[in-house]
């Protein structure tokens, strides 16, 4: 009798620690994860098409969370994408432009609120492991916007002395490794760093488990120069690029797995994305923006279009795909409703996505993105299912030797004469200029488009804007 008692008693504790362990979860704001990958394409997931690389890590969190199929990166290029999905705004507006370079003298500006920033004054922890490049002075550095620790490159892997061009174009310094705000290292291999990354993520997701946190793990891959560890070297089917696409796969697992194993699975909400398409130029070491059209450094479909997976357990529906549009600039907005968070005081470009996600709404959070690129050039307008690009030079390798095994090719330049309107719905590669037949939607587009110009500029047809604030500078 007493031997059942004492099982009773035990089983009693333990449901009621388990319950404690709910309503406590209930009222302690979900973590957030972010990683963002560099350079790849949207084709480039299994859950997108992809046939030659698996990614059964990616492939399942899309089972289990939502994937948004017309998602868009803030700018087809490293630092004015960054910029965009930390701070909710636009890159153009708040001064951010194309990729810096080592030594920069501008970054982000400490008036401006990063995600990191936003949650931190909510009581999270916050850490950031991988690429950062918004700025590499010491007052611009990760620290100095809202992240308790950090371990990664100030810019692109590629900026560094084994580039391809080192000597006629490049005069690169050595690749510092940084931890919080000291070099630790020079690198002159990174065979490691997506592990050393991922190890770091999972030390932190463990120490924080008890608190409130926000992860922003940026992995530097897939952009070139490309480096895998042994554990994935010759895995995939699509040879190194795919290898690589493998191994990250294989870092959103462990972050999953320790999720799971330290019950944080479904008070976490993980978001998986890439800055902008892939780096066309590269050929055999560049990803697939299939079935869009172009890759990075265009304002195409393939430039900017980016696989995105969202998992956050019990509040969005398993499985679901939303194929209303969404920018990298709603990221911010979209945390600060789910976890009560106040919005910067600046304004903002973004909006909250979360009653799309949530099942709540089926619209768009905003009724038309703008596709800025190069210094303040407005390329397109994405409006509903319309697409429109106005006069503009851009990129292409079509009919040009492709680059092989890390050196590039080289783009040739078309020049757009006229505005161009595709429908993204019937027309997803956009290879039937329809502007004839829609005219009223190509003023509607405009009329949209002046609106724009007249807070952010254009710098195509040399207008300035009202709203436009400047970078963070170096005395």
């Amino acid at each position: 009798m007493i031997r059942y008692f004492s099982l009773f008693a035990l089983a009693l504790v333990f449901f009621s620690c388990k319950e404690a362990k709910k309503e406590a979860t209930k009222n302690t704001p979900p973590n957030v994860i972010l990683i963002f990958t560099d350079d790849q394409g949207y084709q480039d997931v299994g859950a997108f098409g992809a046939t030659d690389i698996e990614t059964p890590h990616l492939d399942n969190m899309a089972k289990e969370g939502v994937i948004l199929s017309s998602f868009y990166a803030a700018q087809a290029v490293c630092s004015a994408s960054r910029a965009g999905i930390l701070t909710g705004c636009y890159p153009n507006r708040i001064g951010i432009h194309n990729a810096f370079m080592p030594n920069a003298t501008t970054g982000l500006n400490h008036q401006e609120t990063t995600i990191a920033e936003m949650l931190k004054a909510k009581g999270y922890h916050t850490a950031m492991y991988g690429k950062w490049h918004l700025g590499d002075h010491p007052k611009f550095m990760p620290n100095q916007h809202g992240f308790d620790d950090y371990f990664g490159i100030p810019y692109s892997n590629d900026m560094w002395p084994l580039h391809p061009q080192q000597g006629p174009i490049f005069n690169f310094d050595p690749l510092p490794l940084y931890e919080n705000e000291k070099v630790i290292d020079t690198l002159t291999d990174q065979s490691d760093l997506t592990t050393q990354i991922t190890e770091r993520s999972v030390a932190f997701i463990k120490k924080q488990k008890d608190n409130p946190f926000f992860l922003y793990v940026a992995h530097p891959q897939p952009h070139v120069p490309l480096y895998v560890s042994d554990k994935f070297k010759g895995k995939s089917k699509r040879g190194l690029y795919g290898d690589v696409i493998m191994e990250i796969d294989w870092s959103v697992g462990e972050i999953l797995k320790t999720l799971k194993e330290n019950n944080l699975e479904e008070n976490t909400i993980v978001i998986f994305t890439s800055d902008n398409g892939p780096w066309l130029a590269y050929g055999n070491h560049a990803g697939s923006a299939l079935p869009f059209r172009e890759g990075k450094g265009t304002a195409w479909e393939g430039g900017q279009r980016e696989p995105f997976i969202m998992k956050y357990p019990n509040k969005i529906k398993a499985g679901s795909v939303i194929d209303s549009p969404v920018m990298a600039i709603d990221i911010l907005p979209t945390i600060a409703e789910i976890t009560g968070a106040s919005l910067p005081t600046l304004p903002i470009d973004g909006k909250s996505a979360w009653p799309l996600l949530s099942g709540a709404s089926k619209e768009s959070p905003q009724e038309a993105y703008f596709f800025y690129y190069r210094v303040n050039e407005l390329f397109g307008v994405r409006y509903g299912p319309w697409k429109l690009y106005f006069p503009h030079t851009y990129r292409t390798m079509e009919g040009q030797p492709q680059g092989k095994d890390g050196l590039p090719g080289e783009y040739k330049m078309i020049a757009m004469e006229e505005v161009e309107l595709y429908n993204l719905h019937t027309d997803k590669s956009e290879t039937t200029n329809v502007a004839a037949e829609h005219p009223e939607v190509v003023q509607k587009i405009k009329q949209l488009a002046n609106a724009m110009r007249h807070k952010l500029g254009d710098s195509l047809i040399e207008l300035e804007g009202t709203e436009t604030r400047q970078p963070g500078r170096v005395d």
